[in-house]
């Protein structure tokens, strides 16, 4: 190369803020977890259902920005014919379009989940990503209130499948119609509603005499950031502040009574008592009553009455719902990195949207359904160490090493014993292990690494002297790595030198599946 030409610019590897790579680890387990969500979410009668990333922009639903402002909350482009389309921004959105689009042909009340990552064109931030996975179940074409409280026992067996024990989880549900009749006794407009709607949302975030501020003529943060309010009176603040008081008090309460039917029984029944003062004289309001009542005889019937509680803390942020809306919430303490108890928090939730469909359709179509935060959830198994997240189902990994890689005469052989273990099955019939075998071109001591970095059980050797005989060595890599650690008064010892020759022995090429059983029997 000529002085004045300088080499190209290498391409500087690097992950786009809010998005994750995800290891093997992570990724059995997850799909682990996953099954186990399918199993539950199939033994109630729902059938999957797989809509595409991509949708017009204005199927969204109004609950997104307009078409003026398409990037604003989700990732859209034009396509050939200048037409909007946008990354999804949850899953509730595809199936309305979904099941408008194909009425007809699904038979109805429809049952379906599915499964996939959402985008948020959002600010990234801890815990906060632009790509993230949910898990949803929804039903269509039923306005029933059972069908509010079947997604509520869903939910709460879905996370004792998971091994979430009960106790240590509640699904907490509340009405829309309720917040809607306490707004309409507070004599609240309706251009204050979002904004009134946003600020009760940050009840759990803040005190509530700074939802106060929020409610009135704003709050300034620590910034400095000011943020406009929904300007109510100081009476109209008031009952709007007494039923968060309500929802927060009965909310740690319902924590402590997750395992307590009786005591969950009492704290439902006060919490519809103080709603019915909350919503006096609110038509909508004593509808929602009515629904919540519906639910608690419905839920107390099945045995489901503790692990699914009534509690008005629960406010659910999206426009779009009409009628009841609930949260899955972990009630366990765990202590992060910096040794602080926190807890998880909601983990799942969703409501009654019975408006989304209709969008679509000449005539009302009602639908309830929620949605599961995967990675969340995902967290809070690890830490209950759950045997879904912890154990390893994957097949045992043998490494077959290529001693002779760069004789190419020799590679079939290798290829012949590695082929040999992947055709191999157990006692049952089901395959004995995953077998690999080394493509690259580095010498031995380099390929016994990699079995190692691998998680390899056990290496599978042949050299020269090996090969004449007829033989292969079969190396158990997991005992060998505690002999190596052994004292030296230890590895002096008859004991230890017997299990060494355990550890690695020869046996004839043709036995070699045999002895990579007998390697993998001692570890299973």
């Amino acid at each position: 190369m000529s002085a004045d030409k300088t080499a190209p610019a290498k391409l500087k590897a690097r992950q786009p803020r809010g998005f994750v790579d995800r290891g093997p680890a992570d990724v059995a387990a997850t799909e682990r977890m996953l099954a186990v969500i399918r199993e539950s979410f199939s033994r109630y009668g729902f059938d999957p259902v797989e809509t595409p990333f991509v949708e017009y922009t204005d199927a969204l639903g109004k609950f997104l920005p307009d078409q003026d402002r398409p990037n604003e909350g989700v990732f859209s482009f034009q396509d050939d014919d200048e037409q909007w389309l946008s990354l999804r921004y949850d899953l509730t959105a595809p199936l309305a379009r979904h099941v408008a689009e194909n009425f007809d042909a699904l038979p109805k009340p429809y049952r379906g989940y599915q499964v996939g990552y959402v985008f948020r064109n959002e600010k990234p931030g801890p815990g906060r990503f632009r790509q993230f996975m949910q898990f949803d179940a929804d039903i269509v074409g039923s306005g029933s209130v059972t069908a509010d409280a079947e997604i509520c026992m869903l939910a709460a067996d879905t996370m004792e499948a998971l091994g979430i024990r009960r106790g240590d989880y509640v699904v907490k549900v509340n009405n829309r119609k309720v917040l809607d009749g306490v707004m309409d006794a507070a004599g609240i407009d309706a251009a204050a509603r979002l904004t009134v709607l946003r600020a009760i949302d940050k009840a759990d975030k803040f005190p509530l005499e700074e939802v106060r501020k929020l409610l009135g003529e704003g709050r300034k943060d620590e910034s400095g950031d000011f943020t406009k309010g929904a300007g109510l009176s100081s009476a109209q603040s008031d009952r709007i502040l007494r039923y968060l008081e309500l929802g927060q008090k009965l909310a740690e309460l319902g924590k402590t009574n997750a395992r307590d039917s009786e005591g969950s029984a009492k704290l439902s029944a006060a919490a519809l008592t103080d709603l019915r003062g909350l919503v006096e004289g609110a038509e909508n309001g004593q509808a929602g009553i009515a629904e919540l009542e519906q639910i608690r005889e419905l839920i107390t019937a099945a045995g489901y009455l503790g692990r699914i509680i009534i509690d008005p803390s629960v406010v659910r942020g999206l426009e779009y719902y009409t009628g009841s809306v609930y949260e899955v919430e972990l009630t366990f303490p765990v202590t992060n990195e910096d040794g602080q108890v926190v807890r998880f928090g909601s983990v799942a939730g969703g409501g009654r949207y019975d408006g989304l469909v209709g969008r679509f359709r000449p005539e009302p179509v009602p639908a309830v359904g929620f949605s599961i935060g995967v990675s969340r959830l995902y967290s809070a198994l690890k830490a209950v160490k759950s045997p879904i997240v912890d154990s390893k189902s994957e097949l045992p990994l043998v490494v077959v090493t290529a001693m002779d890689n760069k004789s190419p005469e020799f590679m079939p052989g290798y290829q012949a014993m590695v082929s040999s273990l992947r055709q191999a099955r157990d006692e049952d019939g089901r395959s004995l292990c995953r077998a690999d075998l080394y493509l690259g071109s580095s010498g031995f001591n380099a390929q016994m690494k990699y079995a190692d970095r691998r998680g390899a059980v056990c290496a599978v050797i042949q050299g020269s002297s090996e090969r004449e005989a007829g033989t292969v060595v079969v190396k158990d890599l997991i005992l060998g790595a505690e002999l190596a650690a052994a004292s030296r008064d230890v590895k002096d010892s008859a004991e230890h030198k017997a299990k060494q020759a355990e550890a690695q022995f020869a046996v004839p090429v043709a036995e070699l599946v045999e002895g990579v059983k007998k390697v993998l029997a001692r570890h299973a």
